[in-house]
């Protein structure tokens, strides 16, 4: 049985104070929820206040982004081992937000998978289509390469530490929201695409998460198909109410 794992992406929102005070909300609730993994994403500048408030509990810390390299001459990079030194357990990469604003490719995506399983975070991967692909008909073609690129040459054993999170683009703060059964149809793909590339026992293992806007009103849904562990979650994940409601939800 895989466990749920909600994770915020607060993406490049919140001060130090304000990250700070939303963590103790959280906390104060979640402190002790082994039945769902927690991971708070903050922004690089409160990833220190943040550790330091949820360092007694349950909930984990994850990075919205790192670097392949381990150091060196790249200005603005953010390393494995700044992370590590924070207790930094999660890393997000391929985001749709990199991908289409900073350019980040498959290629440059598997070199940041290879990287965080050597060094022992977690990774959560992001694919998804955009409305015209949507439109067009080819969300599986773009899945189906986008995991193949993303996952080249990773072991098969290691998928028990790898997160999957689908994310149809179209449906990320467009007020468009991806029905219950259209999530589930590309996450069964994606776990049939692993099983096919990978083996059983990776894609039985291995975590898929609902990356499409999810909040309160449409997280039961989500969550109660049989190939979504949990979700991504973006804008509802700023308001500790909204993003309580969601772990929930997911505890059941």
């Amino acid at each position: 049985m895989r466990k749920n794992i909600i994770a915020g992406n607060w993406k490049m929102n919140k001060t130090f104070d304000e990250a700070s005070e939303l963590s103790r909300l959280i906390a104060r609730d979640y402190a002790d929820c082994t039945s769902v993994d927690i991971v708070l994403c903050p922004s690089f500048t409160s990833i220190k206040a943040v550790s330091d408030i949820v360092s007694e509990t349950q909930i984990q810390i994850g990075a919205q982004n790192f670097s392949h390299e381990d150091d060196g001459a790249f200005t603005g990079e953010i390393s494995y081992t700044m992370l590590k030194d924070l207790f930094v357990k999660y890393v997000i990469l391929g985001h749709s937000e990199r991908r289409e604003f900073f350019g980040e490719t498959d290629d440059l995506i598997n070199k940041k998978l290879i990287k965080a399983l050597d060094k022992n975070l977690k990774p959560i991967v992001c694919v998804g289509e955009s409305l015209n692909e949507r439109e067009n008909g080819v969300t599986k073609d773009i899945i189906k390469n986008q995991i193949d690129s993303c996952l080249l040459n990773i072991p098969s054993e290691k998928f028990s530490e790898i997160i999957i999170a689908y994310e149809p683009v179209w449906a990320i703060g467009t007020g468009k929201t991806a029905t219950a059964e259209q999530a589930q149809d590309v996450h069964s793909f994606i776990r049939q695409r692993i099983n096919d590339q990978f083996g059983s026992d990776a894609a039985n293992i291995v975590r898929i998460q609902y990356g499409g806007s999810m909040k309160a009103s449409n997280a039961k849904e989500l969550l109660t198909q049989p190939d979504i562990d949990g979700g991504l979650i973006g804008g509802a994940s700023l308001d500790a109410q909204s993003f309580g409601e969601i772990v929930k939800i997911a505890i059941g």
